[in-house]
């Protein structure tokens, strides 16, 4: 066994990567890159090593500075985690020459199964089933026309280098293609140093389903059971489970057996992924493999409880892998909500800044479910613009899946974020979605269940229930402390503009009693755990326990429970009267702007001043996050103004273009 590995990644899974190999006993370098230089990973590590500026083309990704500094810590294999060099078979065989140990596949494996053209080739011969599409070297935009009229529209654009989400993009006509084509090559180029593409057909109404593979350098290779990860935004994983609801007890055996099969063609010796794109009626397709450890592999070793991340170690050293396929049982429910720097209420954009506040769920066994969260940040972290945005990986298992829904939904509301836009909120929506909750998913789910958008969510019962024994619970507290004399105890509670009448009193246990008038029912609010200042606030709202994000205001309250957020007052009678009468504020006229959605760089500036544009023309082109995103004009216009121009960094509503 090894006694020290160097760590070639960063943020969670360089975390995650730590844990298990101290648990092992095994001593940690990792390298960072500025931007890294005081990240939770150095901190953890034993040794850390600078590589290089920011940017990962000029650290993570170069394979000198990552070889060099194995030479200097004197470690002695390589964990790639995932993304950057991870499927990478130059650097894996470059390891190999200089006889460092690199924790993953073979070099071989890697070339056959990590490039998605060749892939899906391999996977032909082999007999397993494939979606049509075209694998070959597409010569011109013109040539993926005519390719694409010959699978039949729509046609998925995919970087054969790709990963993470990233260059794909969906084409519906010819228009679709011209664009996308371009789009793809360009972000590939970007994002991998790879700009071939490849074309397949987009099966509608589809989900997505792996398999977990594992082998070791001894020719075993088994299947760790399946994992649904349909719930996806612009092709990037958003929500993952395992197993899947989808599939029965057939279904995920010759799932398995393919991807096994799979594996053992090219003598697979660490812990893999088979990815199938897969029908509503069970037919299921392969679509890539990923040569490397997966972002949610979290679920997978909670359902089996199996360390992936020391099987990988373990394999690479050459140990033989302890157990076999009649040794593993799928136990119980897990799901992973991806925890994302971005705002949803404005089209899930990238969102960059400082970590101000950073409460997270408590791990391990709760009541019924248990906890797992995965994060490379702290309160007071940066999240960097030169990196993917993600904060945490929050894990939840227990006995059945809905009892894994209902866990995660409480985790979800005991996790706290300030200083950035983050998604919490829409994965608290998904969790209470009866749609979701049934299990009937597909890759289209987001834009299906939010055509318009997320706006967040109107209140159930239980949700306007606890925005009222919230508020007026944190108003008893402020007017105790405040001294006030009155001890009024009749008050209304106004959501928004929505007025509810509430008297207050204590029942024999000293539990906050709220009457609601006209309502002929009483809310009983026991265990309160508040004080100003705290963000959070703790209680039992008729015997169930729930969390709410607050933070006070100039005349009341903001309060957040689940996907739920709205300002809350608390107001005397007579005041309520008054305040009825004020006149609804007016949102300012944003119509003849275009503002850039998010901090990032312009690529480019398409139109000038005195221009005429059409509706749908494209205005603008905002790089961020490593994504490029093209900004359309919505209208008819004349350019009145232009404020950027190539190159220049913009933060998010900035005015790009205005409209005369």
């Amino acid at each position: 066994m090894f006694s020290k590995i160097l760590i070639a990644n960063r943020g969670e899974i360089a975390v995650r990567i730590i844990k298990t190999a101290r648990r092992m006993g095994i001593r940690t370098v990792v390298v960072h890159s500025d931007a890294d230089a005081g990240s939770m990973a150095v901190e953890m590590a034993d040794e850390a090593i600078h590589i290089g500026p920011s940017p990962a083309a000029e650290s993570y990704l170069v394979q000198d500075k990552i070889v060099e500094a194995v030479r200097r810590s004197g470690a002695e294999a390589v964990h790639p985690g995932f993304g950057f060099l991870s499927e990478n078979p130059v650097f894996a065989r470059r390891l190999e020459a200089e006889g460092i140990a690199f924790i993953g596949p073979n070099p071989h494996a890697i070339e056959a199964m990590g490039d998605k053209i060749t892939s899906k080739k391999f996977a032909a011969q082999a007999g397993v089933s494939t979606v049509p599409g075209y694998m070959g070297l597409i010569e011109s935009d013109d040539h993926a026309l005519q390719i694409a009229n010959e699978i039949g529209y729509p046609v998925m654009i995919k970087a054969s280098a790709g990963g993470g989400g990233k260059g794909i993009r969906v084409a519906h006509s010819d228009a679709d293609m011209a664009e996308g084509f371009s789009a793809v090559k360009a972000e590939a180029l970007t994002a991998f140093g790879d700009d071939r593409v490849f074309l397949e057909k987009f099966i509608i109404d589809p989900r997505h389903i792996e398999i977990q593979v594992l082998g070791d350098k001894h020719g075993n290779i088994v299947s760790l059971f399946d994992r649904e990860c349909s719930i996806q935004r612009r092709n990037q994983k958003v929500i993952e489970e395992a197993p899947s609801p989808l599939l029965d007890d057939a279904t995920r055996k010759a799932m398995s057996e393919q991807a096994v099969a799979l594996a053992r063609a090219v003598n697979y010796d660490s812990a893999g992924t088979v990815e199938f794109v897969a029908g509503q009626d069970r037919s299921f397709f392969f679509l890539e493999m990923n040569t490397r450890l997966q972002v949610e592999h979290p679920v997978t070793e909670l359902i089996t409880g199996v360390d992936l991340v020391e099987q990988m170690i373990r394999s690479a050293a050459g140990e033989r892998m302890a157990f076999g396929q009649d040794d593993l049982k799928i136990d119980g429910w897990a799901i992973e909500s991806r925890i994302y720097a971005e705002d949803p209420y404005r089209g899930f954009l990238p969102s960059i800044g400082r970590l101000v506040r950073y409460d997270q769920p408590e791990e391990g066994e709760q009541d019924g479910y248990t906890v797992r969260n995965d994060s490379g940040v702290r309160e007071g972290d940066e999240i960097s613009m030169f990196y993917d945005p993600m904060i945490a990986k929050l894990n939840t298992w227990a006995p059945t899946r809905i009892a894994a829904i209902e866990g995660m939904k409480r985790a979800l509301e005991d996790t706290h974020l300030q200083g950035v836009g983050h998604n919490v909120p829409f994965l608290a929506a998904v969790m209470d979605q009866e749609r979701f909750r049934s299990g009937a998913l597909s890759t289209s789910y987001i834009k299906d269940a939010f055509p318009d958008g997320f706006k967040g969510a109107a209140p159930d019962r239980r949700r306007t229930d606890i925005l009222i024994a919230t508020a007026a619970a944190m108003n008893e507290i402020l007017t105790e402390q405040s001294g006030d004399p009155s001890d009024r105890t009749d008050w209304i509670v106004l959501i928004d503009r929505d007025a509810h009448g509430v008297s207050l009193g204590y029942d024999d246990e000293e539990a906050l009693t709220l009457d609601l008038a006209g309502e002929d029912r009483a809310l009983q609010l026991s265990d309160i755990d508040w004080r100003p200042g705290l963000a959070q606030f703790r209680g039992v709202l008729d015997h169930e326990p729930f969390t709410a994000e607050v933070a006070r205001i100039a005349d009341g309250f903001t309060i957040r429970t689940g996907a739920t957020t709205a300002r809350v007052r608390v107001l005397t009678p007579r005041m309520a009267e008054l305040f009825a009468r004020l006149p609804e504020k007016q949102a300012a006229d944003t119509s003849k702007l275009i503002q850039s959605p998010m901090p990032g760089l312009v690529v480019s500036i398409a139109v000038e001043v005195g221009q005429e544009v059409k509706a749908g023309e494209t205005v603008a082109v905002i790089e961020a996050m490593k994504m490029q995103n093209i900004l359309k004009a919505d209208r008819d216009g004349v350019v009145k103004a232009v404020g950027a121009k190539a190159g220049d960094p913009v933060a998010a509503d900035d005015v790009l273009v205005e409209f005369a």
